[in-house]
């Protein structure tokens, strides 16, 4: 995706950066994920790459978080499927979601049934903005938040909060920029990313995603590095 995809938007950086504009399919008029979405192998391309981003994450989440506490979770823009997935590999007990666009489901339910847990990882089609979320005990969104200007960050926590019962938690993972903005260097580089790629989307810092937790309700937030430049930020409602 980075060579077939990224590679020429990010020529334009200086421009992006002038103008504060995407510099992707946005430049005539599109879209970046109206782009991707409606042709297949593009599609499989994407829903691939963000398995590749996100599995290192999706481990570590799976080995640090209690999911003993837990019995069902929810990824919300999972992709193929890579955080429900490994989840349920490694917790016999949990019973998952993947939620995101119809067009997603067949890619979905392919990587799904190739791992072997059908059986307790259903797909369920929905748009995050427009529908409410699942019903369940954990709501994960991974490399999610980025992709939206701060009132749609807000949004989503507040959905995440709404959808969840007392004592459920919403894992927010991305490549959170450190507080003091100086350590996370691929978070920023991520952030400008979202620049070339998305209209208002950029990264954040953990106290910013805290404050937005806590904001929406959240009674107890953290946050905890993952691998790599990945963190994960904790809301208990």
């Amino acid at each position: 995706m980075a060579n077939a995809r990224l590679y020429a938007f990010w020529g334009a950086l200086t421009e992006g950066l002038k103008t504060g504009e995407p510099q992707n399919e946005a430049r005539t008029g599109g879209e970046i994920f109206a782009a991707i979405y409606r042709d297949p192998d593009r599609l499989r391309g994407f829903l691939a790459a963000m398995t590749a981003i996100s599995a290192g994450a999706a481990h570590a989440i799976a080995q640090q978080f209690p999911w003993s506490d837990y019995k069902s979770f929810a990824d919300v823009g999972a992709a193929q499927g890579m955080v429900p997935v490994t989840l349920a590999r490694a917790h016999g007990h949990l019973t998952g979601i993947g939620f995101d666009l119809p067009v997603v489901q067949s890619v979905f339910e392919d990587f799904v049934g190739e791992n072997g847990v059908s059986d307790r990882v259903k797909f369920q089609a929905g748009d995050f903005f427009r529908d409410d979320l699942p019903k369940v005990d954990v709501i994960v969104m991974g490399h999610i938040l980025h992709d939206w200007n701060l009132e749609e960050k807000r949004r989503l926590v507040a959905k995440a909060y709404a959808a969840l019962p007392k004592g459920g938690a919403l894992i927010a993972y991305d490549a959170v920029i450190d507080d003091e903005r100086r350590q996370n260097a691929f978070g920023l580089l991520m952030s400008l990313n979202m620049l070339i790629e998305t209209r208002g989307g950029k990264d954040y810092t953990g106290a910013e995603c805290q404050a937005w937790m806590r904001d929406a309700g959240f009674a107890q937030t953290r946050v905890e590095p993952l691998v790599g430049p990945d963190s994960m930020v904790i809301g208990v409602k």
